[in-house]
């Protein structure tokens, strides 16, 4: 894996962090760790995408941004083990690491005018 895509798997990871706050927030620390949360994973997002296809870097970030929400809803918050919601994710990270697979790592930067 080269430095771009780890650029969008700390941007989902930073992604789950800001999803859960946007729930559980309720002081003042809480809301500004939620926008440190999301002004850090939209600028990795960002980053990845002036260097790989912008559709698959959004696709990678949004899926495994959902995948790490729901297993932390489940594992820290309660959220009761659905056998259907795991698979299901489970399909999802299929598909969002076959994109990964099948993108090329560089794209050409278009012409400047």
């Amino acid at each position: 894996m080269n430095k771009n895509w780890a650029t969008v798997f700390i941007a989902a990871f930073f992604e789950v962090f800001w999803v859960i706050g946007l729930k559980h927030a309720d002081n003042f620390w809480t809301w500004l760790g939620t926008a440190i949360s999301i002004f850090i994973s939209f600028y990795y997002m960002i980053m990845a995408g002036r260097k790989l296809p912008v559709g698959t870097v959004y696709a990678v970030f949004v899926g495994m941004g959902t995948a790490g929400t729901v297993l932390s809803d489940i594992v820290f918050f309660g959220e009761p083990f659905n056998i259907g919601k795991i698979s299901l994710i489970l399909v999802l990270l299929v598909g969002v690491i076959g994109l990964k697979l099948v993108t090329k790592d560089e794209v050409e930067e278009g012409v400047k005018v």
